[in-house]
Formats: structure tokens, C-alpha cells, sequence
């Protein structure tokens, strides 16, 4: 027996070793079933969007966006947490609200700019990926009521709710085309910033409100049924918008 094969005996046993690991330990299946229904969600919008269906796609995002909310809080709450699902989380993010967003927005707009366009959906893809690399590197030190940058879920929105709202209205995407490449290259922008976006986590749903807070709550519900688009729009828009007038607002007192 030769040397090299001598060296490659290791690493398949240590291969070998790794398989019947995860084959013994197995995986958590209810938060990986959120989670693998996201990442469908965002696989089903790629396709609609290829087949003309915009605003079934836009739709897809946030159901991926509710889903991968939840899947995160049923593993907490089941304590079913793993790495195994916080890796299969992040790569069904990736899908789901990076590249997802970025080829619906291509293919009912931006293709009409030919490289510009391209680029634009690129930008975003790539904040995406950076963003949520960051994300993972930072997690067990960053600030967990803050978020630096803004988060993918909430990029994915801007751009699936500006598709929905304008396609619903009629507008062809040819005519708005540096308009959506200005949106989808300025939220991959936002998402690899330095921005601050304060995440919501400190909030404890299971904790008592007053009254008056379910009223609020169904009211809120009602304002977006009258037009869900336009509404996800402005919440979305608000939101990614927040995070720079903060830091400017920030900027300038300190200046003061």
C-alpha cells in the first residue's frame, strides 16, 4: 500500500465517523418543517415570477417571511434548537430573501436595463449573502434588541412589496425600471451597513397587555386587508427608512 493511500485512510474513516454521528443523532423535524416551507416558499416565487405571476410571487416572500419566523420561536419553545437547523435556516434565508427577491424583481423589471439591471440584483444577492454571513459570525456578541444593518426578511419585503403594489396598480415594469433598480441595489446597500434596526426581540409576547392593545392589534389587521400591498409597502419602506434617519438624527446631535 502506497502512501497516498495510507494518507487518505483517515479522512474516510473520519467521513465514515461523521455519517453514523448524524445518523444516530438525527434532527429535529417540526422547526425543520418551518423552515424547509420557507425555503419552498421562496423556490415557489422564483418560479412564479418566471412564469409571470408576480404578485403570487411577492406573496411567496411573506409567506416565507412568516414561516421563517416562526421557526426560530417553535424551536425555542419546543427546545428543539441545533445547529443542524440554525445552518439549514440560514441557507433557506438566503433563497427565500436573497436570491428569491432579487429574480423576481429582475424578471418583471429589471432585465429591461440589460447590464444595469443585472447589477442591481446583484448587489442585493450579494448584501444578502454578506449580510447574513455577518449575521452568523455575530450572534453570540451582538446586541440582541439591534440589528447592524438591515435584516434580510425586511430587504426581501421592500422589494416583494414594491413588485406587488405596482404590478396590482397596472404599472408595466419597463417603466419603473430605475425606480425598482434604485430600491432593490439601496436594500442590499442597507443590509450591509452599519446602520442600527432595532430587531424587536425584547418584546414578550406572552407577557399581559392592556385591552386597548388587542383593539390596536385588530385594528392594524384591518387597515391591511383594505390593501395589503400598499400597506406592507409603507410598514416595509418605514422600517428600512428608520435606520438612517436614526443615525443621521444621531450624527447631528452629536455634532450639536
Amino acid at each position: 500500500m502506497t502512501n497516498h493511500d495510507n494518507n487518505q485512510l483517515p479522512e474516510h474513516d473520519d467521513e465514515t465517523s461523521l455519517k453514523t454521528s448524524l445518523g444516530r443523532k438525527g434532527i429535529y423535524l417540526l422547526p425543520n418543517l418551518f423552515t424547509t416551507g420557507a425555503l419552498f416558499s421562496g423556490f415557489y416565487a422564483i418560479v412564479a415570477s418566471m412564469n409571470g405571476h408576480f404578485d403570487k410571487a411577492a406573496i411567496a416572500v411573506f409567506v416565507a417571511m412568516v414561516l421563517d419566523g416562526l421557526d426560530g420561536r417553535v424551536a425555542r419553545l419546543t427546545n428543539t434548537q441545533s445547529d443542524f437547523g440554525a445552518e439549514y435556516d440560514s441557507l433557506s434565508d438566503m433563497v427565500s430573501f436573497g436570491i428569491a427577491p432579487a429574480l423576481v424583481a429582475f424578471s418583471w423589471s429589471l432585465q429591461s436595463l440589460g447590464n444595469f439591471g443585472w447589477i442591481a440584483a446583484f448587489i442585493y444577492v450579494a448584501g444578502a449573502a454578506l449580510r447574513l454571513a455577518r449575521f452568523n459570525t455575530q450572534i453570540d456578541t451582538a446586541d440582541k434588541n439591534y440589528f447592524t444593518g438591515l435584516a434580510s426578511p425586511a430587504a426581501a419585503a421592500v422589494v416583494a412589496s414594491t413588485v406587488w403594489m405596482l404590478h396590482e396598480q397596472g404599472v408595466d415594469g419597463i417603466d419603473v425600471s430605475w425606480l425598482v433598480a434604485f430600491v432593490v441595489a439601496g436594500a442590499g446597500i442597507l443590509m450591509v451597513s452599519n446602520v442600527q434596526y432595532h430587531s424587536f426581540k425584547g418584546i414578550d409576547f406572552r407577557g399581559k397587555v392592556p385591552f386597548v392593545a388587542l383593539l390596536v392589534v385588530v385594528a392594524v389587521f384591518a387597515v391591511i386587508s383594505l390593501d395589503p400591498a400598499a400597506m406592507f409597502l409603507l410598514l416595509f419602506v418605514s422600517y428600512a427608512l428608520s435606520g438612517p434617519l436614526m443615525a443621521a438624527k444621531t450624527w447631528y446631535q452629536d455634532r450639536k
